[in-house]
């Protein structure tokens, strides 16, 4: 039994241009169709933005195509091939081992999005594998994902989870099965890079660079070294992305070149985590045995990447390798600054500055080694301060919830705050303006990790997604405290502290 296409079920408009520069790039193949597919979750509002009619199909017959059952009109299904360092080690083959990318979405603001199954079955990359997922891992992605963009880090989207009626087999025994539906502004990779250059192919390898400028950086097209103004360009968007991750907590886990989009999107939610208490040598990901990709490593570990980026490049940069290499560092060489000048926005914004000086930076520094010393929530501490940046505001009618209790600053606080207080005493901003800015800086609700597996639990155990769903609505809204929410913004309790965690898929 094969996928089939159905006329009427004319969802997206669809263009397939990846697919179109042919065998070497990708493999041409439909997903194994599922017994008896149900959509948990249909991200309607995203499906909309995307040029879908709100009622443009039944749940039914969404879950037919989001399953791999059906082939929408316009797309053309395909894996696509990468390689990548994992953990640091070079693997010169990968690709997309349980996934299809079913086409390019062009929506109705003239936008190109990657429509992508995850869990669809086998492909020629899958080695040993079947392709498949586990609803665990559908529901994790899903979570994380939308809660992601709800923070304001680019990432890629869930549109849909989907059940696929069958058992997926794991050490753990038999499992659900389920597809995530993933949409991205593509997933082109340093990884897709890599494997053109190992091959020593140019001229796909010049294919593949011009495509990605061509998609992501237009402007950069008729740039004298394109390959460069690529990598140029890359650098900043991942340094931006790196600078959101540290000022929200974010661990990724598994920050392989493979899992670092050209396009700047976080991808890959696997073993990624939240931190509770604030660590920089947190590490949750059962893989990462040394520390390798610890929240105060990531962005040594995206300088790491992008040199391997820069690498593969290298032929393309200049005729003259040794000029081409000189060009290629000086390029490096901007990540740093550009991630600190990224990262000291971000703080700023968390801490209430609108001007930002050399000097603030030993401000949340030291605010920051406090959390470390006195084992605090990083989440809450951050939103306490929003709390107090207006402490006068309380008595206002539409005055924000505050959330008390829910985090008090121990008395090895006090020093600081008192600079605190008197470093935005030197603002131009009323203390109404910087407490606004400073909610929008500081969420309160956060997929946090004992959440997330509550969620997956009480699926697998008692077949029951009422939890995951209530989390997903509340992760819609994480700058606005509402006390009725109280249990999701409260750290775990010992007993509920996720110590790691596990790709699952």
């Amino acid at each position: 039994m094969r996928s089939t296409t159905t006329p009427e079920l004319t969802v997206f408009k669809f263009d397939n241009s990846y697919a179109q520069l042919g065998e070497n790039f990708s493999h041409s193949q439909t997903a194994m169709p599922v017994p008896a597919p149900k959509m948990i979750r249909f991200n309607s509002t995203l499906a909309q933005q995307l040029g879908a009619s709100a009622d443009a199909l039944s749940d039914s017959e969404w879950a037919q195509i989001l399953a791999g059952n059906q082939v929408p009109t316009g797309a053309n299904p395909i894996a696509t091939v990468y390689a990548g360092h994992q953990f640091g080690n070079w693997n010169p083959q990968l690709g997309d081992g349980r996934a299809l990318l079913i086409g390019e979405i062009l929506t109705p603001q003239g936008e190109r999005f990657d429509l992508q199954l995850k869990g669809s079955g086998p492909t020629p990359f899958s080695r040993s594998g079947d392709g498949k997922s586990p609803l665990g891992p559908v529901l994790r992605e899903y979570i994380l994902s939308e809660a992601m963009a709800r923070l304001g880090v680019p990432t890629t989207r869930a549109l849909a989870a989907v059940s696929t009626g069958e058992s997926v087999y794991r050490e753990r025994g038999p499992l659900p099965g389920a597809i995530l539906t993933r949409i991205a502004s593509s997933h082109l990779r340093v990884g897709t890079v890599q494997y053109f250059y190992s091959q020593q192919d140019l001229a796909a390898l010049k294919t593949l660079v011009d495509y990605i400028l061509q998609r992501h950086f237009p402007e950069q097209q008729h740039a004298d070294s394109p390959a460069l103004a690529l990598l140029e360009q890359v650098i900043a968007k991942q340094a931006e992305l790196i600078a959101r991750w540290q000022g929200i907590g974010f661990i990724h886990g598994v920050m392989n070149t493979d899992n670092m989009l050209l396009c700047g999107e976080t991808i890959d939610y696997g073993p990624c985590a939240f931190m509770d208490t604030y660590h920089p040598g947190t590490v949750f990901s059962s893989i990462d045995h040394n520390g390798r990709y610890a929240f105060g490593n990531q962005p040594a570990i995206a300088n790491w990447n992008l040199v391997q980026l820069a690498q593969a490049l290298l032929p393309l940069i200049d005729e003259d390798e040794n000029r081409g290499a000189e060009l290629a560092q000086a390029a490096i060489n901007q990540f740093p600054h550009a991630f600190f000048k990224a990262y000291h926005r971000v703080m700023a914004n968390k801490l209430g500055i609108e001007n930002f000086s050399s000097d603030d930076e030993a401000l949340y520094t030291d605010f920051l080694n406090l959390l470390e010393v006195e084992n605090a929530d990083f989440t809450l501490a951050f939103r306490k301060l929003a709390d107090l940046a207006d402490e006068n505001r309380t008595l206002e009618k539409n005055a924000p919830e505050k959330i008390g209790e829910l985090f008090q600053f121990s008395e090895a606080f006090t020093p600081w705050l008192t600079n605190w207080r008197q470093r935005l005493a030197n603002e131009t901003q009323s203390a109404q303006d910087r407490q606004q800015q400073m909610y929008l800086a500081n969420p309160v609700f956060i997929p946090r990790n004992h959440l997330v597996e509550e969620a997956i639990n009480q699926a697998y155990q008692h077949n029951d997604l009422s939890f995951f769903q209530q989390l997903v609505d509340v992760l819609e809204q994480p700058f606005t405290y509402k006390s009725a929410l109280r249990r999701y913004a409260l750290p775990p309790r010992e007993e509920e502290r996720v110590e790691r965690t596990f790709c699952g898929t």
